[in-house]
This record gives structure tokens, sequence and C-alpha cells, in this order.
């Protein structure tokens, strides 16, 4: 288990960090624009979009932006907590965690790791709301980011284990996903998908799962949130016209996808419009 000490966003072309002792800190990065160089126990690194980046704790080193290069990046800052223990009776003390911890292989490792995910657009939903709701005061707000934080961790660790897909299985996952983003308002399926890349609807579904982490539905509900999103936040239309205009014929439906993407009702993003308008 694992307890989030900070979550941020990187951006621009100001930032600078240095912890010539170590950071006391595991260190979690995922680079969403540009590039970005850090120097790891003397070692150059240089960060670009979708690259994955631990770095464990008591690990020297700094980074910076690179000159005139802007870029962005998302940061989680963490500490590995210890396992439950037993008392003397057999049981756990009342005051820690009965959630079995996952062995987790990048939480024990010693030395960095860079990785390019294939899972980019998961990934990244999955730091937005995290640092979404590190921002937010609510009830459970550790909880809920050290979930995100494990999920992605999780997700890190297969890509990992698994190696890198094959160059035919990427071709094929990213002419699906270009597809998605020119339909993602309409019904997609894996027929259609299958169709695209000359293969049978199972193989292309089996493909797009395998190297993007998503099925073909969360990765079309994912690509209209962002469009909501977007909408929601730069333009006057309702709820229930972007719904409709998203493909969704139920605006209720689209109410609880909308929540479960982002954690927060289509609503809100209305209110912080409104109040940023005055």
């Amino acid at each position: 288990m694992i307890a989030i000490q900070e979550a941020r966003l990187d951006a621009g072309t100001g930032w600078f960090e240095q912890y010539e002792q170590g950071s006391p800190n595991c260190t979690l990065v995922m680079i969403s624009y540009g590039k970005c160089v850090y120097w790891i126990e003397g070692e150059k690194l240089v960060l670009e979009k979708g690259d994955l980046l631990l770095i464990p704790d008591l690990t020297s080193y700094y980074g910076k932006c690179i000159p005139t290069v802007t870029h962005e990046k998302y940061v989680v800052c963490f500490q590995k907590m210890a396992s439950p223990q037993a008392n003397g009776s057999g049981k756990l003390a009342p005051s820690l965690t009965r959630i079995p911890v996952p062995s987790l292989p990048l939480l024990e490792a010693t030395q960095y790791y860079k990785w390019k995910t294939g899972k980019y657009e998961l990934l990244l939903q999955r730091f937005r709301m995290l640092y979404e709701e590190w921002k937010e005061p609510l009830a459970y707000r550790e909880a809920m980011c050290g979930a995100l934080a494990q999920e992605i961790l999780t997700q890190f660790n297969r890509e990992l284990d698994d190696g890198h897909p094959s160059a035919l299985k990427e071709r094929h996952a990213s002419l699906m996903k270009a597809y998605i983003q020119n339909h993602y308002r309409e019904k997609v399926t894996k027929e259609e998908l299958g169709e695209v890349i000359g293969k049978t609807p199972n193989y292309a579904a089996s493909v797009f799962s395998e190297v993007t982490g998503q099925t073909i539905g969360g990765f079309v509900h994912a690509l209209r949130v962002k469009t909501a999103v977007y909408l929601l936040s730069h333009s006057q239309r309702t709820v229930g016209d972007i719904s409709d205009y998203l493909g969704y014929c139920d605006p209720s439906y689209f109410h609880r996808v909308f929540k479960r993407e982002t954690g927060k009702p289509p609503a809100q993003y209305i209110k912080d419009r409104d109040a940023a308008a005055y």
C-alpha cells in the first residue's frame, strides 16, 4: 500500500528540482507534452510524451526543463507503507488496514525505471483524476489517490513484465484508435474495427485491449468524456445537449459515465465555468 505525499502538474519552461541527498519519497512521473531532462545518479534521461518514470526513494537526482522547450507532466510523490501486522492474539491491530498489500516488484526496486507506455490514454486519464482528486479537500482523498496510484503502478509493472507488443499489433492498434477518433460519436463495434485492420472481430478486440489496456467501449467513452469536459468548460451548451451530441440517448447514462471517468458530475464543470465568468 502507498501513501500519497504530493500530486502536481508541472507545465511550461521554468521547472527545476534537485535532491542531492535523495528524496524521502518515491517519485512517479508521466510526460503528457513536450520534453524534459532528469539526471538520476549521474545518468542523463530525456523524457518525452508517453514516457513513465519511477524514481525510488533515497535516490539522488535532479531535473529541469530543456531551454525553450515547453513541457507538461504529472508527478506523484508517495511513500511505501508496511504490510499490516497481527497483534499478539493473531488479529490485525484495529488502527491498521485489513486490505492485503499487492506485491509489485516496482515498489521493491532500488533502481529507476523509464518506460514508453502503450497505454497512454488510459494512464493519462488516471493521472488526471488523481491530480484533480488531490486538489480537492474531499473525504477519503488519500484513499482515492492511493488507489489510483496503485492502479497506475500495476499497469506500469504489467507492461514491464510483458514487454512491448509486436510492431504489427501496435500498428493495428494505431489504425483502430485512429478510426475510433473519427467515429467516437457513433457506435463503434469490433466488427468495424476488424474490417479496418483486415482481421476477425475477436482478434481486433483482443489486440486493442492488449495494447491500450482498455476495451473498445472504454476507449470510446474516454474520448466522449474528454470532449464533454471541453464543451462543458468552454461553451454554453447544456448537459443534455452535450449528451445528445456525443451519442448518448439517455442523459442519466451520460451522467454516470462522466462521473465514473472524471470523478465529478457534469454540473460541477458548468458551475466552475460560470464562476470563472464573473
